[in-house]
Order: C-alpha cells, then sequence, then structure tokens
C-alpha cells in the first residue's frame, strides 16, 4: 500500500464517521464491499441510517450517483433505460436509465417485483445493460449498494437465495449506544452533517485502489482454510443449500481488502474469520426445522469457524 492509497482511505473513513456515529466497524466492512468490486446488501430496522450511509459514501466519491426508490409498480424499464420513438425523424433513442451511474442506491429493493429486482441482479453481474440487442457498458466504478427493511413483510417479495449470493457483503447498522446517540442529536442541531460532506476522492483513485488489493498475496495454506470452511457449509445437515463457490471467490477478494485496509500486503487467517459472517452468512438456507427453531445462519458460520482448524 502506497502513502496515496492510505491517504485516500483514511479520507474516505473519517468523511463516513462523521455523519454514521460509532460504526467505524461497519464503515470499514462497506469499503470492503466497495474496494473488492462486489456490492453491498444493508439490512436492518427503519431510522438507523441505512440510507444516509450509502449517500454519504456516494458522496466522497467524485462520480455520478442515483438512487432508485423500489415501488411494487416499478419496472426493468425504469431502471436500465429504454428506447423512445422519435416522431419527428421515425428514429429510436435511447434514453439511460438510473442504473448508469457509479453507485447506485437501490433503495428498499424488497419492496419491487422479482421481475425488477432480477433486472438490477444481473445488471450487478453482469456490469452492462442489453436492450434490442445493443450492449452498453456501465460506467466504472459500478457499486450497488441496496437497503431493505426485514421486519416489514406487507407488500414486500423478500430477494431469493441465488439473488442475495450476489452481494458481496451483507450488513446492519443496529441502534447506536446510548452515548453515540446523544451525540448524534447534538452533531444536527443547525444542520446535518451529510450537508457538509464533500467529494474527497475520484472515480479513477477508486479503480485503483481496487486494482491495488488485487496484489495482496494469499498464502495456499490460506486459500486451502477458505475452501474447508465453504465445504463445511456444503455437508452440514442444518442446511439446505451451502456456499457456492462464488462465496469462495467473494471471501477471497474480501479478505484481501481487508488485509491492505490494514496496511498488510498479505492475507491472515484472521482476516478470512472476521469477514466469513459478513460474506457467508446471507448465502446459506436453513432446513424447515431450523428455520423454525429460531436458528440464525451467523450462528452457524460462528461454529464452523470454530470447528474448522486455522492453518499456521
Amino acid at each position: 500500500m502506497t502513502d496515496s492509497d492510505t491517504e485516500a482511505i483514511c479520507k474516505i473513513e473519517k468523511s463516513l464517521n462523521q455523519v454514521i456515529r460509532g460504526k467505524a466497524e461497519t464503515v470499514r466492512l462497506l469499503l470492503v464491499g466497495l474496494l473488492s468490486a462486489g456490492h453491498v446488501l444493508l439490512e436492518d430496522v427503519p431510522g438507523t441510517g441505512k440510507t444516509t450511509l450509502a449517500k454519504s459514501l456516494a458522496r466522497t466519491m467524485e462520480g455520478i450517483f442515483h438512487r432508485i426508490q423500489f415501488t411494487p409498480d416499478l419496472l426493468p424499464a425504469d431502471i436500465l433505460g429504454s428506447n423512445v420513438y422519435r416522431p419527428v425523424d421515425g428514429s429510436f433513442e435511447f434514453r439511460f436509465g438510473p442504473v448508469f451511474a457509479n453507485v447506485v442506491l437501490a433503495d428498499e429493493i424488497n419492496r419491487t417485483s422479482p421481475r425488477t429486482q432480477s433486472a438490477l441482479l444481473e445488471v450487478m453481474s453482469e456490469r452492462h445493460v442489453t436492450i434490442d440487442g445493443i450492449e452498453r457498458l456501465l460506467p466504472q466504478p459500478f457499486f450497488v449498494i441496496a437497503t431493505q427493511n426485514p421486519i416489514e413483510f406487507h407488500g414486500t417479495y423478500p430477494l431469493p437465495e441465488a439473488q442475495l449470493d450476489r452481494f458481496a457483503v451483507r450488513l446492519t447498522l443496529g441502534y447506536p449506544q446510548p452515548d453515540e446517540e446523544v451525540e448524534v442529536l447534538y452533531s444536527q442541531n443547525e444542520s446535518h452533517p451529510f450537508d457538509r460532506l464533500t467529494a474527497v476522492v475520484t472515480c479513477d483513485e477508486v479503480i485503483a485502489l481496487q486494482e491495488a488489493v488485487k496484489q495482496v498475496r494469499v498464502d495456499r495454506s490460506v486459500g486451502e482454510y477458505i475452501v474447508r470452511l465453504v465445504d463445511s457449509t456444503r455437508a452440514d445437515v442444518r442446511l439446505r443449500l451451502g456456499v457456492s463457490p462464488r462465496g469462495s471467490l467473494t471471501l477471497y477478494r474480501t479478505s484481501q481488502v481487508r488485509a491492505f485496509l490494514e496496511g498488510r500486503n498479505y492475507v491472515l487467517p484472521e482476516d478470512v474469520r472476521a469477514l466469513a459472517s459478513p460474506v457467508l452468512a446471507h448465502r446459506m438456507l436453513l432446513d424447515t426445522k431450523s428455520r423454525y427453531s429460531g436458528m440464525q445462519t451467523t450462528q452457524i458460520v460462528d461454529e464452523l469457524l470454530e470447528k474448522t482448524p486455522v492453518p499456521r
């Protein structure tokens, strides 16, 4: 990691921590999602700052930001764009949808139909839009932050496991500590800290950081540890669905990012263990008995971490 890389990361973290108080670890996990060239799912109850965090990250980057408010009547063309007929000359003109941005906030993604959800999630994977046989590349970097409320089920369409697998990291903010919540009250006395945010990095700098992450060394023993951990989810009797190879690749890349953020050019098993739950838990599907007993996939990840031998 160069001095300029360290400076850029410090600027981003400092800006975000001014807006979201007491959530430094969550902010860092958000950066893990960004620098791994993945996408992030923010899942929490209303009012905890999901949308504010997403908008704040977008503002710290000198790029294009679009917010899409997902509703039941939203169509794929509303987010991807469409060809519009021009009666003047009889031609068709492509109108770019809001997905053509560097940072896309997909707000309340579980409130729209599966058809529209699939349209966005396909773009997240392919990083281009194809309309009428013409492929249009998305701006780079391309980063989607999707939010959803896990406690409101009326009028929602929960994301299927196959679509959840598209997200590199799932985050929850949680409620702040009482002393931190007091600071939140007084920090917004005259104006919201978000209003004072300015861009601190460019898109080119973010792309450079994403490329630098790939140079972080992963010893073969650590790679084998990742595969052993992921493979143990596929053999667990409490799970109907274990983690896919995409999950292995994501844990590999995000571990590189965590080591990079810690100032190391090599990955430790501790990096893998720290990211196992945010990266793997949402990719697992409990069987009926485990689901109704109140078990959480995060519990299973913790148990498997204890059972899987750690390389020395």
